[in-house]
């Protein structure tokens, strides 16, 4: 089921995305939050249009566990991914090392691994040279003697089973106030002074542009990260020649050819496509089209999806939060119970609720973003809705009740004719408040590939590119102001004259 063109339909929009494509030929890649994960996963796309496939890449998502539930719920075929962090965080606790030992713990999921691609990404904690120089410190073990420092690591890093809690346990470090951050902006804070440690990975090309020292491990804490490729075992018998193609590249590129890439993306300023395809180009005589990219078609891309989805989740949330206020406002005995559930989903952390919908979403959807984000937007546009139905209802006079009872309406008569109307003023502002909401919260689907205006802004994140970032800020900002505009528009047809004129609109 592909929710991108069902869910419109069942809300009878008509903001359909083109045509589907064949699901037996469609191979979905992804990759992490980060450009050489990116770059890899274009290069497996570059591989599978080379073999006549159509492909999707679920681009710059999340964080490990992420990309892993998709790939176990074959709402993406294969990413790229690196064997320590198997080991140490996926299969964490379960004593899974090496490449016999991890390839066969993949099989009972159904999953198959690439030998090493032929570079180690380990992870480096690093600091600015002329720091460690000036405070003599050039192993992790120097740490313990500058308890002063301020040390941010990676939020995936402070959670990891060989990250912050056992490095600080293996090496005794004394350091207290240690949190998470995200990594791209760890680099900017390390180049102004803001912190002074952090995790890195042994390919980061700014390691060298910003002249960063890597502590020795010195008591060889980190494992050794290989980069694989893990895609679905299925893929040998409906994809074959991809598959092979994926083996093909295994010890084919080494630390330096994989940091030289990563240089032409962050600092050279190339796309990931194009320095996947000169990659292919070069190493394997393979010529691949790079998407071309233009800024006025993209945000064009991105407008549409981010109205689709805010449309969808806003139409079905009025069909189901209305009935339901006005069901709490008539039945006091679940007036309580109504609200209170709704007032706890609104609670639950939006980014968390994003990824803890992928394992349940895929019995219905086999696509990753798209449906997740349907769903959050539907249940945080509850609240509003619901609330306000209730209390536009509640508070409707009763001597406007009992004159409608005296005149001898139906229950259902009075609800139409009388008590909506006077009541639709307040819900149309929970509608309102819902949309504005959903505007804004929509941009974090760009975490789980779900388009939208959070896809410039997670990539301009990532590539700490501010020009990237203010492509799905601004335009997420002019939408909620017009979505404002349209909903005040609308309450001049919706909201009775007499109503408009009590309260001075």
């Amino acid at each position: 089921m592909n929710w991108r063109h069902c869910a419109p339909l069942l809300v009878c929009l008509v903001l359909v995305p083109p045509g589907l494509a064949d699901e037996s030929s469609l191979i979905r890649t992804g990759s992490k939050a980060f450009t050489e994960s990116v770059i890899l996963a274009e290069i497996v796309s570059h591989l599978a249009e080379n073999e006549g496939l159509e492909v999707e890449h679920m681009e710059g998502l999340g964080g490990t566990r992420l990309l892993w539930e998709a790939l176990v719920a074959g709402q993406i075929d294969i990413y790229p991914e690196y064997t320590g962090t198997m080991s140490e965080e996926i299969f964490a606790g379960q004593s899974v090392h090496g490449i016999a030992a991890l390839r066969a713990k993949l099989a009972e999921s159904g999953l198959e691994m690439t030998d090493p691609l032929g570079f180690n990404n380990t992870y480096v904690i690093g600091m600015k040279e002329e720091l460690a120089a000036q405070l003599n410190i050039h192993s992790i073990s120097d740490l313990r003697d500058h308890p002063d420092l301020t040390l941010r690591f990676s939020n995936e890093f402070m959670k990891r089973a060989d990250g912050w809690g056992a490095l600080a346990k293996r090496y005794q470090l004394p350091q207290q106030d240690v949190r998470g951050l995200e990594h791209a902006l760890a680099y900017e804070a390390l180049d102004k002074g803001v912190i002074q440690v952090t995790d890195l990975y042994a390919t980061d090309a700014k390691i060298r542009k910003l002249r960063l020292r890597r502590l020795q491990d010195n008591r060889g804490h980190f494992p050794q990260y290989h980069a694989v490729f893990v895609y679905r075992a299925e893929l040998e018998q409906r994809a074959p020649d991809l598959a092979a193609a994926l083996h093909a590249l295994e010890a084919t590129i080494d630390e330096t050819a994989m940091t030289n890439m990563n240089a032409r993306v962050e600092l050279a300023g190339l796309s990931e496509s194009q320095v996947a395809a000169d990659f292919l180009a070069e190493a394997r005589g393979i010529r691949s089209r790079v998407r071309e990219e233009s800024v006025v078609r993209d945000i064009a891309r991105y407008t549409l999806e981010h109205l689709n989805m805010v449309a969808v989740s806003l139409s079905a949330a009025m069909l189901v939060a209305i009935p339901l206020g006005i069901v709490a406002a008539r039945r006091a005995e679940f007036a309580q119970p109504i609200l209170g559930v709704v007032g706890i989903i609104q609670t639950i952390p939006s980014i968390a609720l994003l990824v803890l919908l992928i394992r349940p979403m895929s019995y219905f959807s086999d696509e990753l973003g798209y449906p997740q984000a349907i769903v959050a937007l539907f249940l945080y546009s509850l609240l509003p809705i619901v609330r306000n139905t209730y209390t536009g209802l509640r508070g409707i006079s009763p001597q406007l009740h009992e004159s409608a009872v005296a005149l001898g309406l139906p229950p259902w008569v009075r609800l139409w004719r009388i008590e909506l109307p006077l009541a639709s003023q307040t819900i149309l502002a929970g509608v309102k408040t819902a949309a504005v909401i959903n505007v804004g919260f929509a941009t974090l689907g760009g975490f789980i590939g779900a388009g939208g205006y959070g896809e410039p802004i997670f990539t301009g994140i990532r590539l700490n590119d501010y020009g990237v970032i203010l492509q799905g800020a601004v335009p997420a900002a002019v939408l909620a102001l017009l979505v404002q505009g349209l909903f005040e528009a609308a309450e001049r047809v919706i909201v009775p004259k007499g109503l408009r004129l009590k309260s001075g609109t």
